[in-house]
């Protein structure tokens, strides 16, 4: 009779494992799709600064019309794409493009001093603040997820129900590049 309870307590152990795995992995692919919506959010809120942006620049600086143009592409990139890949490197496209926009806005005093100017300009600080935090955020529940997908036992679990390491956010080479920082 003792067998029999051994075999069934093992099984129900078994089974609680199971499911416990299960849920785990299950918890951090949700945190994952949070994060990753995270991101999402904050790039839209970038996105919809940049017309406020590029209104405020246009008033002043009517003859820059090609680095406005590029910066309504690198905006319609970003908010057209749908892969993580693709997000990145339109977020990377937009960022070039509003380091052109700030580089047009040192050229105008009086633009610089404009009161929405600098708000947006601090807006968009803010906003860039938080699109690297939420970076971070998602980088580190992919840490975890692919870490238990990848360890022992978990990762035979994982393996037999289909989990897939997920992509870290990364830096393109364009963000990596060392900055110079000259004084005149």
């Amino acid at each position: 009779m003792s067998i029999p309870i051994i075999l069934i307590g093992v099984a129900v152990l078994l089974a609680l494992y199971l499911i416990g795995t299960y849920n785990g992995l299950i918890v951090l692919k949700t945190r994952i799709q949070e994060a990753l919506s995270g991101i999402d959010v904050q790039l839209k809120r970038r996105a919809d600064l940049i017309p406020n942006l590029v209104e405020t620049v246009k008033g002043y600086a009517k003859h820059e019309r090609s680095v406005f143009e590029n910066v309504t592409k690198a905006r319609s990139s970003l908010m057209s794409a749908t892969s993580l890949q693709e997000k990145a490197e339109a977020n990377n496209q937009l960022t070039t493009a509003l380091k052109s926009l700030f580089a047009v806005a040192e050229s105008y005093p009086d633009l610089k001093a404009s009161t929405n100017f600098q708000d947006l300009h601090r807006q968009l600080e803010d906003t860039e603040d938080k699109v690297a935090y939420s970076r971070q955020f998602y980088n580190s529940n992919v840490l975890e997820f692919n870490t238990k997908v990848q360890v022992f036992p978990t990762n035979i679990i994982a393996n037999m129900l289909g989990f897939k390491q997920f992509e870290f956010f990364t830096a393109t080479e364009e963000e990596r590049k060392k900055v110079e920082v000259k004084f005149e």
